[in-house]
């Protein structure tokens, strides 16, 4: 790796998440009152960059991404610059507007999700100057939601793959996150990614997906063989350095130079404690990258990335609960590990 004085790039998905409290789901025709009305940052990019800046606030962190020339847009670039991430190459669309979502959020903590792919689904290859790229790290997200990366190419399979090999021979790793869609074909989209990844970061509904192996047995316990065979059959695939899984439960990396596998279990948060689950994944994932860019062991990076997605459920938002490094080293001694067994 270089000499680590780039910092993280971040590039993908930029939206807004527009949270209305409602008192029931409608049917159609009816009518639900709203209670209150909030708005927070969502999306790969700014979830995962600002967990990165609340880390760790001297870590360079960059921002790649397209918005729409409006109101969303503008708060996510204040959101930015408040924490610090560099914003100067995200690109404004003319025509799309930002991309957001409406949740709607019942009393009892149900939610339902209402996506406008706005200007996310114009974000391709020539919104990114690769030659004047000076990170050590190049993560983009989400795959099955960025629709002209997602396009088949000829050459590379998609043309988020021949992007990643352009990124890969300036000298830079890159990383790959991939989103949840029940409708979408795994294969075909993520797998030429995998060819030109340094890492893969991804839930293990996802990772399966590429497989056809369930990480679940019958009873709903884990089935580490199967997550373990699903990371070998994505290293075969292409992937050059570390794969990493993560679920509810536990979090798992395989190294694919030694080939060693590690589990690592999730905290044991109090349910109690727990305000919300949304950007968990992103949160993971900052962790994930944090540890990776310092040269963590496996185990530290697993320690590490499921201390800080467990941060994530003490907001209802997907920023707010970010500690720095140092809360997040200490987590463990105060709540303990879910006793589970992996393997």
């Amino acid at each position: 790796m270089p000499n680590k004085k780039g910092g993280i790039t971040l590039a993908g998905n930029i939206l807004t998440d527009v949270v209305k409290t409602v008192d029931c789901y409608p049917k159609i025709g009816m009518l639900a009152n709203i209670s209150d009305v909030s708005r927070a940052v969502g999306g790969c990019v700014p979830n995962t960059g600002i967990d990165l800046k609340k880390i760790d606030s001297s870590l360079r962190v960059t921002a790649i991404g397209k918005i729409g020339n409006d109101e969303g847009g503008e708060f996510l670039l204040s959101e930015f610059d408040k924490y610090g991430l560099e914003r100067d190459k995200v690109k404004v669309s003319p025509t799309k507007p930002t991309s957001f979502n409406d949740v709607m959020s019942m009393p009892s903590g149900e939610r339902t999700f209402f996506h406008a792919r706005g200007a996310n689904a114009e974000f391709s290859p020539q919104d990114i100057d690769v030659a004047a790229l000076d990170c050590d790290i190049f993560h983009i997200g989400y795959i099955l939601l960025l629709d002209a990366m997602d396009k088949a190419d000829e050459t590379h399979g998609t043309v988020m793959a021949g992007l990643l090999k352009a990124v890969q021979e300036r000298g830079i790793k890159t990383s790959i996150d991939v989103v949840s869609d029940s409708t979408a074909d795994y294969k075909a989209k993520i797998i030429p990614a995998l060819r030109y990844s340094n890492y893969a970061i991804m839930n293990e509904i996802e990772s399966g997906m590429i497989t056809d192996l369930d990480p679940y047995n019958k009873d709903g316990t884990l089935n580490i063989q199967n997550i373990r065979k699903t990371m070998e059959t994505m290293a075969s695939l292409g992937v050059k350095d570390k794969i990493i899984v993560h679920c509810k439960e536990a979090g798992f990396c395989f190294d694919v130079k030694s080939g060693e596998f590690t589990a690592s279990p999730s905290l044991n948060i109090p349910k109690g404690e727990i305000k919300g689950s949304v950007g968990a994944g992103d949160a993971f994932c900052a962790g994930a990258l944090y540890g990776i860019y310092n040269n963590f062991s496996d185990k530290e990076i697993l320690d590490f990335a499921s201390s800080a997605a467990a941060c994530n459920l003490f907001a209802e938002n997907s920023i707010d609960g970010m500690k720095s490094a140092e809360e997040i080293k200490n987590m463990a001694a105060k709540y303990g590990r879910k006793e589970i067994k992996l393997c």
